[in-house]
C-alpha cells in the first residue's frame, strides 16, 4: 500500500547570494554552487518545503544552472536518478530580493512572515523554533532565508520580520556550510520531535 504525503507546509527557503558580507563585512554577490543546490534542495524536498529559491542576480549563473537542473528534470539525469531531479524540481531563480518576495505572496495570496538565518544575534526580534514551527503547523506562511559567504547583508536581515535563534554549537567554532545549516534549521522546524 502507498504511504500518503502529508501535506505540505505553507514555508519557502531562499538561498540568498546577493546581498552577502565577506569576511570584512563588505557587500558582495557569492557564486551559486552545485554542492548547495544539490544538498540544499534535497533536505528541503525530505522536510516538505514548497520551494528553494536561489537569489541571484548574475545571468551567467542562472543560466548555467538552468542547465544542470534541465538534465536533471528532464535529461540523461532525469533516467539516471529520479530522486535528484524529484528533489531540484523545487529550486527557482530570481533576479533580487523584491523579486523573491513577489513571487512568494503571489503564490500563497499573502506576504509570508520573513525570517533571517544568522550565525549572531543580530535582529531585535528572534522567534524561537518552537514557536514558528507551532506557527507552521496552524497554516501560516514563512519564508526563511539563508546567507552565502560570511552570510546575508544587513539590510536583508534587518528588512525582515526577525531571526530563527542563531545555532550554535559545543565551543566557540561558529561557521557552518549554509548546506549543513539548512538541514539543521529544517529539522527544528519541521522534523518530528521525541
Amino acid at each position: 500500500m502507498k504511504q500518503k504525503e502529508a501535506p505540505k507546509a505553507r514555508i519557502d527557503l531562499a538561498l540568498i547570494h546577493y546581498p552577502v558580507i565577506n569576511k570584512n563585512n563588505e557587500v558582495i554577490g557569492s557564486a551559486v554552487t552545485n554542492l548547495d543546490l544539490h544538498d540544499i534542495a534535497r533536505a528541503a524536498k525530505t522536510y516538505g518545503i514548497d520551494s528553494l529559491y536561489i537569489v541571484t542576480p548574475y545571468r551567467d549563473q542562472q543560466e548555467l544552472f538552468q542547465e544542470l537542473l534541465a538534465h536533471w528534470l528532464k535529461g540523461h539525469g532525469a533516467e539516471y536518478n529520479a530522486k535528484r531531479g524529484e528533489a531540484l524540481s523545487l529550486v527557482q531563480f530570481c533576479d533580487d530580493m523584491d523579486q523573491l518576495l513577489a513571487s512568494v505572496t503571489a503564490k500563497w495570496q499573502q506576504r509570508p512572515t520573513v525570517l533571517a538565518t544568522c550565525a549572531q544575534e543580530k535582529h531585535t526580534v528572534i522567534w524561537p523554533y518552537q514557536a514558528v514551527r507551532q506557527k507552521i503547523s496552524a497554516g501560516e506562511c514563512f519564508l526563511i532565508l539563508l546567507g552565502t559567504a560570511w552570510g546575508l547583508a544587513p539590510g536583508v536581515i534587518a528588512a525582515g520580520d526577525g531571526i530563527l535563534p542563531p545555532i550554535t554549537g559545543a565551543g566557540s567554532y561558529n561557521h557552518l556550510s549554509v548546506r549543513s545549516a539548512a538541514a539543521i534549521v529544517l529539522d527544528r522546524l519541521l522534523g518530528t520531535q521525541d
